[in-house]
């Protein structure tokens, strides 16, 4: 793969990473399982977006 699409793809990413903690912190879940949603997000980062996207914590 080119490096500049690898570059590309990692700016991407951490876009959504960024756009998925503050979306959590907005939410109205509890301080405890925005913690833990932040965790998962960040610590597996493909499966983690997919899961908190798909089960994550709404706004209210």
């Amino acid at each position: 793969m080119n490096t500049n699409y690898t570059g590309l793809l990692g700016i991407l990413h951490l876009a959504l990473v960024v756009w998925a903690a503050v979306s959590i912190l907005g939410s109205g879940a509890t301080q405890g399982q925005k913690v833990l949603w932040i965790l998962l997000v960040l610590i597996f980062p493909v499966i983690g977006l997919i899961i908190w996207f798909l089960a994550g914590p709404k706004k209210t």
